[in-house]
């Protein structure tokens, strides 16, 4: 008779485990961990992820063209283009064409936008903090530096 798991389902007796599977448990802790901070983003300032990551690649690098955002952060043009085009909505960010490439924007945060970095940083640091309250020093540093070395940051 197969085992049953935590949540009940029986188990096919398959030597893979998907919850043991790296890319699986990155990307549910990925999911888990950025859901309370998402709330805060989302009900704040109305943003979407795609809209915050665009907003904090301004915030922290400066003036930057939609393509530089895309390479940084590793996100598809189309995403990047309707976070631009929300975030100016919101009046977080103007648009500038670039004097040496026409076809291209020199995208930059507006006043609003640097306070709401600023905000969100601030933020973010303190749900950082509170997210590795339950690991030592050495764990923390430890996981950090394995997923800066999965991320090939």
């Amino acid at each position: 008779m197969p085992e049953k798991d935590g949540a009940g389902h029986r188990e096919t007796g398959e030597d893979f485990d998907l919850r043991g599977f790296l890319p699986y448990l990155l990307n549910m802790a990925a999911e888990e961990s950025s859901a309370s901070f998402q709330q805060y983003y989302k009900g704040r300032y109305g943003m979407l992820r795609t809209e915050w990551r665009v907003l904090f690649h301004l915030g922290r690098y400066g003036a930057m063209t939609a393509k530089e955002i895309c390479d940084r952060a590793r996100m598809h043009k189309t995403k990047v283009s309707r976070a631009v085009a929300a975030l100016q909505a919101k009046r977080f960010l103007t648009r500038s064409p670039r004097e040496d490439d026409r076809r291209h924007e020199t995208l930059a945060l507006t006043s609003q936008g640097r306070l709401a970095y600023a905000d969100l940083a601030a933020q973010g640091k303190q749900f950082d903090r509170a997210l590795m309250a339950d690991f030592s020093e050495e764990e923390a540093r430890l996981l950090r530096q394995a997923l800066v070395r999965i991320a090939r940051l």
